[in-house]
């Protein structure tokens, strides 16, 4: 358990360090994504965005407790 957190931890640092080179990505305007923009209201839900990256996450650890 120590090991994935320091694992977590160190990945979200870098995250944090990366971020403004992370954000110019396409992630989050992927086709599925919710986008309802109004007169004084916007709505977003990234949809698609959420289901990449539950799979590749899950793909991820099923690999890793291999």
């Amino acid at each position: 358990m120590q090991r994935v957190l320091i694992t977590l931890g160190v990945v979200l640092v870098l995250a944090g360090l990366l971020w403004p080179w992370l954000a110019r990505l396409p992630w989050g305007r992927l086709p599925g994504d919710i986008a309802i923009e109004r007169d004084g209201f916007s709505f977003y839900f990234p949809l698609g965005t959420s289901l990449l990256v539950s799979a590749l996450l899950s793909l991820l650890l099923w690999w890793w407790r291999r």
